[in-house]
């Protein structure tokens, strides 16, 4: 494992991160509490250090796992929580990943770190991230005032946003860097989409912004694992169960041009993960992860080789042309409708 630390700032991260989206939610299959914590105790082992959970994960079971996992030694690990969404008063109404009401009001917002706090038996979050904000959220400075507060306070060490898919994205990121300087922003980028993680990373760039980014889905929800064909039917709890077959078709049509990518030294899910970190303000990827076997794949990517310039230029001219598929890729512009609250 290797590790990089955010820019002005003393947090140090391992750079393949553990979403517990995978864990605690039941959206890509079922795991128990002590499944979940073994995963989680060998996911340490293999160097991993930066642990990203959220309030609503479970309605709260991502961090209480976090906590039986890891509460005899948390200094040594790095805790990422998120905040906004009222499960406590509307968790039962949950119906798969469609969202139930965010609330940002200083009131709740403070009952939720504290609650958080409880969960994860410590005395601080390492990085407190806005869920799935909105550009109300990123322009509020009463949010960000309350924020500060908390650092001051010594119960979160920095605050970043995480980004939802069809939520808030392109200008809430964006804003976010140019606006707030935020310290982390949790983003989906990968090989197959890179609009409008690219735009971001421009954003950051120009803007001369001290934010370091997170990257989740960074195979394309499993696209990039290159272990798809067109028989593969994902189990009954799966949200990938739902999407339409194209999705599989034109996916596994756009995998089969980067096998190019495959080393005996590297597999394509290592080389996805590579592409990540070949850019400098990528902090930690967070690869979803169901079970050993891809735990330690993942985990390893960073002792595999780094891209090539030659493989980083196929990769773009591919991208370009939309790895020669006729539909064009979806982009989304801005807050569209909210649809997802995923990870």
């Amino acid at each position: 494992m290797k590790y990089r630390t955010y820019p002005k700032t003393d947090l140090k991260v391992s750079e393949v991160g553990f979403g517990l989206w995978t864990t605690a939610t039941g959206w890509w299959g079922k795991m128990s509490d002590d499944e979940a914590v073994g995963l989680l105790h060998e996911a340490f082992d293999l160097g991993i250090t930066l642990f990203d959970a959220a309030d609503t994960y479970g309605n709260g079971r991502s961090e209480e796992q976090l906590a039986k996992a890891f509460a005899k030694r948390r200094s040594d690990v790095v805790y990422a929580t998120k905040f906004g969404y009222d499960f406590y008063n509307h968790g039962s109404e949950r119906k798969g990943q469609f969202e139930i009401p965010h609330d940002f009001s200083p009131k709740f917002v403070r009952y939720a770190l504290e609650e958080s706090l409880k969960r994860l038996q410590t005395d601080r979050i390492d990085l407190y991230q806005i869920h799935n904000a909105h550009l109300s959220e990123i322009q509020n400075d009463e949010l960000w005032a309350l924020l500060q507060a908390f650092r001051d306070e010594g119960k979160i060490r920095y605050a970043g946003v995480a980004l939802g898919p069809a939520i808030g994205w392109l200008y809430e990121g964006i804003d976010a860097v140019k606006m707030r300087n935020t310290t982390s922003v949790q983003m989906i980028w990968n090989i197959l989409e890179q609009f409008p993680g690219d735009a971001m990373i421009e954003a950051a760039r120009e803007a001369r912004a001290n934010t370091g980014f997170q990257v989740r889905v960074p195979h394309s929800s499993g696209m990039l694992e290159g272990k798809y064909t067109v028989d593969t039917v994902f189990p009954e709890h799966d949200h990938r169960r739902h999407r339409p077959k194209s999705w599989l078709i034109n996916g596994i049509a756009k995998v089969e041009q980067l096998r190019f990518l495959e080393t005996p030294q590297r597999t394509l899910g290592q080389a996805a993960i590579q592409w990540l970190l070949h850019e400098p303000r990528v902090m930690t990827v967070l690869p979803n992860v169901y079970d050993r076997e891809q735990l330690v794949e993942f985990a390893r990517a960073p002792e595999t080789p780094r891209l090539e310039p030659a493989e980083l230029e196929r990769i773009a001219a591919l991208a370009e042309g939309n790895f020669g598929i006729e539909e064009p890729p979806m982009k989304f512009k801005g807050t569209m409708q909210r649809e997802h609250a995923s990870a």
